[in-house]
């Protein structure tokens, strides 16, 4: 199992962070989006190979416009 912004999710360990972020609906192909697994970043050009062990904590964030 790992952590996703917070949620556990079940049956998705080894999937990579590209995978993760499609599952939340997010484009990995978008600007304006970061990622970190266990407190690091992971730069973009890392999201299709690096993959999520289970009891891996992931935050994903996106850039919002408002005011």
């Amino acid at each position: 199992m790992i952590r996703l912004n917070g949620a556990e999710l079940d049956g998705r360990d080894g999937a990579t962070v590209a995978e993760l972020l499609t599952d939340l609906g997010v484009d990995p192909l978008a600007r304006g989006v970061a990622v970190a697994v266990g407190g690091a970043v992971v730069p973009r050009s890392e999201w299709e190979t690096r993959t999520v062990d289970a009891g891996e904590h992931v935050e994903a964030l996106t850039a919002m416009q408002g005011g």
